[in-house]
């Protein structure tokens, strides 16, 4: 007999080989019918595999992540099996599942291609092979076996991912006629996939090397109910509309230029107020909790970046060396601001005294991105980290985490980010290679990171190989309003750089110690999190952040004199705002300024003049009455007093 010990905690007993589905129905018909996979110790399996040892387990749902994640691992393979159907002699490379969805990998072969106008055949055949309720079998296979077969089929892209199995770890799925190689896992069978919608075809190169051949990339979802594909797809329409790029561009926060470069954005006017709002923004908040402001240059030596091991891991993402007249010398884009960090502690003796020390920088750092990767603000070459660094004594650690996951909250809070998950992000147990440190240091760092989110009751998950390379790290996920995670601030513990760069305090017995190096960035990059702050409130700035908070629109050429003290009186009282002057009429003034998304319009004519008051009107919401200036100004800051609070 094994113990199955459930999430709430109870535990069953049954026999040694009982499956996800035997644990599901022994608690509920209705949970067994709807079970899609299982999480046994961690991991997710099918369903149905066997369980041949007491373990944790909980039995997963279309409503987990993990469920979603067997339901479109399935329905990668069901549009395999599709293609090899309508396409004979289709090449397959990687079908897996994403966070919305799946994508597969195809080589269709000289002369032949794939566009929109196919999907329609391509989801009817998927939804035809759904409906004979395939069962997917697992099957484990020699290597030979596994290589003969895909030699049969002529698949080099099988057959490349089978050289780089060890034999014995080797594993075929089979539904219906069609076979994959596959880890899994699956679903029980093809029955659940109701509803399908292809979304997009695209080129990859096989491996995401670019001396490889570019396959055809095809993107699709799949959803148990009819209806929750619809929602979907009303979802990626207003996607549309929020696109962070269009609005943008139609608010004139940025530009990109091909002359200045792929992935280096342009701030206009208008978008660095907002971002330097931002700073400011978070600069105050630093400066109550202790940080101290410092600068750093755009360029470091290699040795600088070889010391603290970027050179090595990231080297290949960084912009080609600057070499200088001088033989030998060579200057790197700054990729990361922590190594320049580094050395700025080392500018004099440090004391337990001086400990912890918080240094604090709008750091802007380069990556070579590939092209394709390249997206609006979320993915650039050029970016500015609200970046600090926490150099602390070992029994500070903890102290420093919590305080600043009270700051990315604070942030999260005053720009209405409300539905978030703090991801523990550790060391991938099984391939320590791309790790550098002692095993004795991460656990450390790692214990420090679970106490103090579980001591602050956030809610969390854990996902192990998702640390940085020099140590664990806490990563905010969160939910805009339409759904979609972005992962925006981050805290990390690092005892490894302090080691590399041999950074040490005066310890009270006054021998040396070696501090313990807190990473931490509330925004995370100020790029991406522009991006992400656009498409979550449409570009319906929070009042405080708008970069033009209101303005004043005089109804004829007669009031203009009018509409100048009250744009004056506003701006003593640092309001942001402009006059809307144009010989136009007032309804093509309210219109465009709606179109521009200003919070507050402040309408003035003959009755506004004579009793010193502003007819106000309140974008998305219409007229809220008039008002003397000095009450309306009163409302205002009680406005963004309550935001930033």
């Amino acid at each position: 007999m094994i113990d199955i010990t459930l999430p709430d905690g109870s535990v069953r007993q049954f026999e040694a080989g009982a499956t996800g589905y035997d644990v599901a129905a022994s608690i509920s018909e209705g949970l067994a019918r709807n079970a899609l996979a299982v999480r046994v110790d961690g991991e997710v399996r099918d369903l149905h595999r066997p369980i041949d040892q007491s373990s944790n387990l909980e039995i997963l749902t279309w409503n987990d992540a993990g469920g979603k994640m067997a339901f479109w691992h399935s329905s990668a393979h069901l549009l395999a099996e599709a293609l090899e159907a309508l396409y004979p002699g289709v090449k397959l490379g990687i079908g897996p599942a994403i966070e919305n969805g799946f994508y597969y990998d195809i080589d269709l072969g000289e002369g032949r291609t794939i566009s929109t106008d196919d999907f329609p055949a391509i989801e009817k055949k998927m939804l035809e092979l759904a409906k004979q309720k395939s069962r997917f079998e697992c099957r484990p296979v020699p290597k030979a076996e596994a290589v003969a077969y895909f030699t049969e089929k002529d698949d080099p892209y099988k057959l490349d991912l089978i050289d780089r199995l060890e034999d014995g770890s080797i594993t075929f799925y089979q539904q219906g006629n069609f076979v994959d190689l596959c880890r899994g896992p699956h679903l029980p069978d093809t029955s659940p996939i109701k509803a399908v919608k292809l979304l997009n075809v695209a080129g990859a190169y096989w491996r995401g090397d670019e001396k490889n051949k570019q396959l055809t990339r095809i993107y699709g979802i799949t959803f148990p109910k009819a209806k929750e594909l619809t929602e979907y797809l009303e979802k990626l329409e207003e996607a549309k509309r929020r696109d962070h790029r269009k609005l943008g561009k139609e608010l004139e926060l940025f530009a990109f230029s091909e002359k200045v470069g792929a992935g280096l954005p342009l701030w206009l006017p208008k978008g660095t107020a907002l971002r330097e709002r931002l700073e400011q923004f978070l600069r105050k908040a630093q400066i109550k909790s202790g940080y101290l402001p410092v600068v750093t240059p755009h360029i470091g030596s290699k040795e600088l970046y070889v010391t603290s091991g970027h050179y090595e891991k990231y080297g290949a993402d960084s912009f080609q060396p600057i070499k200088t007249p001088n033989p030998g010398e060579e200057f790197f884009l700054k990729p990361m601001n922590c190594p320049h960090h580094c050395e700025i502690y080392k500018t004099k003796p440090r004391s337990y005294r001086d400990l912890p020390l918080r240094l604090a920088e709008f750091g802007t750092v380069y990556r070579y991105e590939q092209s394709g990767e390249l997206h609006g603000l979320t993915r650039v070459r050029g970016f500015t980290q609200d970046d600090a660094h926490i150099f602390c004594r070992p029994d500070q650690v903890k102290d420093e985490f919590k305080k600043v996951i009270d700051l990315v909250l604070y942030v999260f809070r005053a720009l209405g980010f409300e539905d978030y998950t703090a991801q523990i992000s550790l060391r991938d147990p099984e391939n320590k290679t791309k790790y550098i440190g002692s095993d004795e240091n991460w656990a450390l760092a790692e214990s420090a990171i679970q106490e103090a989110a579980t001591e602050k009751g956030l809610p969390t998950v854990t996902e192990y190989g998702e640390a940085a390379f020099y140590g664990p790290k806490l990563d905010f996920m969160v939910r805009d309003a339409l759904g979609r995670k972005w992962q925006l601030g981050t805290i990390q513990v690092d005892y490894n750089l302090p080691e590399r760069f041999d950074l040490e305090y005066v310890a009270p017995d006054n021998s040396r110690q070696r501090p313990v190096m807190l990473h931490r960035a509330p925004f995370g990059s100020l790029e991406r999190f522009v991006a992400v702050l656009i498409e979550h409130c449409a570009g319906n700035f929070p009042l405080w952040l708008a970069p033009e908070q209101f303005a004043v629109l005089p109804i004829s050429e007669k009031y203009q004199e009018y509409a100048q003290q009250v744009y004056d009186r506003l701006q003593g009282e640092e309001l942001r705002g402009s006059i809307d002057n144009r010989d136009e009429k007032i309804g093509r003034k309210i219109r465009d300024a709606e179109i521009s998304k200003v919070p507050y319009m402040l309408i003035v004519g003959e009755k506004e003049q004579e009793n010193g008051q502003v007819s106000v009107r309140r974008h998305g919401e219409g007229d809220v009455g008039s008002l003397p200036v000095e009450e309306f100004i009163a409302k205002f800051q009680a406005e963004v007093a309550a935001l930033i609070k």
